[in-house]
Parts: C-alpha cells; sequence; structure tokens
C-alpha cells in the first residue's frame, strides 16, 4: 500500500457551565463547587487512502447508546464517515454530571435525572471536536508500544486477584516535521482516586496523567485520548493512602510516567490500511430475586458491614462491605422494577449489545459497551495477544458484567447488574471470532454480524 495515511486530532472542553450533580456514590449529595481540572472530549480522525476512521474519548462516567447513534449520525452528516467506523467512549470519572438515568439507582433520593441541556451541549462539543479532527489532517504515520503500570492498579475485592497492567500507547505524527498529533492509551482502572467529599469537576487521574504528559513529552497542543479498558473489578483501593487530589494527581503521574517511558519505543509507519467490523449480541438477562428475597439480602449484608466496623477491619475491607451493602439496596430497586416493567425497558434500550473492531494496520481495538470485569478481556488477550480492549464504548449497560465467582460472593457490581455473567462469555466468544474474521478477510469493506448465544457463532447481519 502506498504511504498515504493521514491523521489529525482536536479536544474541546465539555466541562459544565453550571453546578452539577456528580454522579459515581450512592446517597452522596454531592453538587459541584468549581473545577479543577477540565472534562474534555479529544478526537482522533485517521484515513489509509479510503476509508476513514474517528475514535472519541469522554471524559464522562457513561456515554448512553442513543446519544452514541446520535452523535455517530450527525458526524457522518457532516463528514462523510460511516457511523460504524466511529468509536466513542467514557473514561468513566465519577467527579463529573450524571450522563444516564441509571435503573438501579432509581430509588436513591440524592440522585437527580441527567440534565438534558448539559447533554445537548456535550453532544453539540463532540460533533465539532470530531469535524475539527477531519479538518486538521495531515500527512502522518503511527506506531504502537505497550507500556505497563502494574503498581497503580488492583483487583478492588482482592489485591492479588486478576488485573492487567498493561497499557497500550498509539501515537500518530507528521511525517515531515515529526511533531505529535496525538497519544491515546487504554488503561484498565477506576478513575475513583477522589471519593465522596470532593465537590469539584474532575477527571481523577485520566485528567492528572494527561496534564503529566503535556508538560513532559507531547506538549499541549497534542490531544491525548484517554481510554478505560475492562476495569469494572479493578480500582486503586488497596493503594492510595487518601482518596483526594493528592491521590489523584500520584496516581496520573505514574500511569503518565509509564506512557512516558514508552513512546521512544514506538516504531511509526504511514502504510497502514484500515477496517471494521461489528457483532450485535442479545446478551443472557440476569434472573431478579423477588422482592422479599432481595429485602432480606439487604439485611444481611448491613449486619456484615457492621460487624467489620465494630471489629476494627481494615478501611479497604469496609469500604468494600460498604458497598456490597448498596448493591444489595440496588437489587432489591431492580426487584421491584421487574415487577412494574421497568427493567424490560432498560433491557430494550441497551441491547443488543455492539461489539466493535477496529483494525489499524496490525493492531486491532475493540470496543465493549459497559463495565465489564477485567477477566473477560484477559481472555481475549490470551487468545489475541495484540488486541485491545476498550470498555463503555458506543454505549452503556446500566451497570456491570461480572463473573460467575462475582455472583457467588454477592460482590456490588453482581447485585447492581441486571446481565447474567454469561454474558461476558459471549461477548468473548464474539470477539475472538469476529478479531479471526477481521484478520483472515481481504476486504476493506465493513462487515457486520449477529452472535448467537445458542450456537456460539457469528451469522451476517
Amino acid at each position: 500500500m502506498a504511504a498515504n495515511l493521514l491523521a489529525g486530532a482536536a479536544s474541546i472542553d465539555i466541562s459544565p457551565r453550571d453546578s452539577q450533580f456528580l454522579y459515581g456514590y450512592p446517597h452522596e449529595p454531592r453538587y459541584s463547587t468549581g473545577i479543577h481540572d477540565p472534562l474534555l472530549s479529544a478526537s482522533l480522525y485517521l484515513c489509509d487512502g479510503g476509508n476513514e476512521a474517528v475514535i472519541i474519548a469522554n471524559d464522562l462516567i457513561y456515554v448512553s447508546k442513543e446519544i452514541c447513534a446520535r452523535i455517530r449520525a450527525r458526524i457522518t452528516a457532516k463528514t462523510g464517515i460511516p457511523g460504524s467506523h466511529i468509536m466513542i467512549s467514557a473514561t468513566h470519572t465519577h467527579s463529573g454530571p450524571v450522563t444516564v438515568d441509571v435503573i438501579s439507582c432509581s430509588t436513591d433520593p440524592v440522585v437527580p435525572p441527567a440534565d438534558v441541556e448539559y447533554l445537548k451541549f456535550f453532544e453539540d462539543q463532540v460533533v465539532e471536536c470530531a469535524v475539527k479532527a477531519q479538518a486538521s489532517a495531515r500527512p502522518a504515520e503511527i506506531g504502537l508500544t505497550v507500556a505497563a503500570a502494574p503498581h497503580s492498579q488492583t483487583n478492588r475485592h482482592n489485591p492479588t486477584g486478576p488485573s492487567d497492567p498493561a497499557i497500550p500507547v498509539l501515537v500518530a505524527r507528521e511525517v515531515q516535521s515529526g511533531g505529535f498529533i496525538a497519544c491515546m492509551a487504554a488503561y484498565s482502572l477506576h478513575p475513583t482516586a477522589l471519593h465522596e467529599d470532593s465537590t469539584l469537576i474532575s477527571a481523577d487521574f485520566p485528567g492528572m496523567a494527561r496534564q503529566y504528559l503535556h508538560d513532559t513529552v507531547l506538549g499541549e497542543d497534542c490531544p491525548i485520548l484517554y481510554h478505560t479498558g475492562p476495569a469494572g473489578n479493578q480500582s486503586p483501593r488497596y493503594l492510595i493512602r487518601s482518596n483526594d487530589f493528592v491521590a489523584a494527581r500520584k496516581l496520573g503521574r505514574e500511569v503518565g510516567h509509564a506512557i512516558r517511558a514508552a513512546i521512544p519505543s514506538i516504531q511509526y509507519v504511514n502504510d497502514i490500511s484500515i477496517t471494521f467490523s461489528q457483532a450485535y449480541i442479545d446478551l443472557i438477562r440476569r434472573d431478579l430475586p423477588t422482592v422479599a428475597e432481595a429485602s432480606e439480602r439487604v439485611q444481611q449484608a448491613k449486619e456484615k458491614l457492621e460487624r467489620l466496623r465494630q471489629n476494627g477491619s481494615r478501611p479497604e475491607d469496609v469500604r468494600t462491605a460498604e458497598c456490597d451493602w448498596f448493591g444489595t439496596e440496588e437489587t432489591l430497586t431492580l426487584a421491584q422494577a421487574a415487577q412494574d416493567g421497568r427493567v424490560e425497558s432498560v433491557y430494550k434500550s441497551t441491547l443488543p449489545c455492539e461489539v466493535q473492531a477496529m483494525k489499524l494496520g496490525p493492531w486491532i481495538f475493540v470496543a465493549w459497551p459497559g463495565e465489564v470485569f477485567v477477566e473477560y478481556a484477559l481472555q481475549v488477550k490470551k487468545a489475541h495477544e495484540d488486541v485491545f480492549v476498550i470498555s463503555m464504548a458506543n454505549g452503556e449497560f446500566q451497570g456491570y458484567i461480572v463473573t460467575e465467582d462475582a455472583v457467588r460472593r454477592n460482590s456490588y457490581e453482581a447485585c447492581s447488574s441486571i446481565f447474567d455473567p454469561r454474558s461476558g462469555q459471549c461477548m468473548v466468544e464474539a470477539t475472538i471470532q469476529l478479531v479471526n474474521h477481521l484478520r483472515g478477510s481481504q476486504s476493506s469493506e465493513t462487515t457486520s454480524w449477529s452472535w448467537s448465544p445458542a450456537t456460539n457463532t457469528l451469522a451476517p447481519s
């Protein structure tokens, strides 16, 4: 292929212009009192001479499937880039506004509905940013390396449990000057260095990592796309001594330093091809308990939490038990909602699950919606070590995709999930088959598939 790669990038401020409820922690009436660091949307545009792509990362807790569809349609109308060639993710910061009305939190008296005016502002900004990225395209070359930050995250239920310290780092730079156009990275860690007592808008540690990279290697003019990898059960809980901006900056510097140290090893190419493929999956729904059963679980979780508090247990263990108690309350909410049909309407809004695979030369990025446990991404990596999964992309699942073990332990994530853990395995199997097809295909056309849990196979949509 001729050396004809084009790349452009842009970033834009998506911080609220007024006070917003900061969403991410149950029962905490947190309204923003200012902005510590801005929430950003960053876009990377790529063109191989034929196919175009736009990748977008947003400093928000979620972006709904409905809003993703609208953003894609609006970008297509303005740029001609197909919606299937647009990937949209959320970093999952817990210090930003409500963006989705999550049914499991619908009885939490302090959580307001998502602000429609803010959502409109956000949507407009994202579309503008993507258009600017395309308009800035120039001859480019890209390269990828894998950094690692093993001391910055752990499994939040067991510090020795499954985790993934790898950070895929993709950099685009100008052919003539060698100047940086954009940097993209993904790391499997919840952005929860900041907790309930913080009332400042913040991207959490990803924003601090981004600033570190601007200051030390990339310069202020290089947009940085930060994605969160599968991190449903990954957090800094066992590694930080406080939940404040000191901890967020430390964590951000550690992650930023790992990325900075890896960038010099990148080998660049400018003759890549870009191809996409998608699979659509009707995930397996969770069997919810009765209201009476759910009420009993709430009482049991509350009693466990009180025992740990009275016994002077470690703060991180108390926090885990507290979150598990929150989860049983959310199961009770779901059990009540199932009785009046509200859960069914949520399933219709989230399904089918879209698994999107984007092949950039030899590298493949896969986008999964929702908060997925890291074990599922590790299965994909075992099958294809050079495939990188981005989570909370192209929609959300109103919560988590958990493992069977999490269900047995009655963990917070399992309690608040609306999907059966077998859904995670469905996503893994569909992803592996999608990647196999993408690598084996000689066509540059986007392909669309449906995946059947009954047969474990893809079929053309």
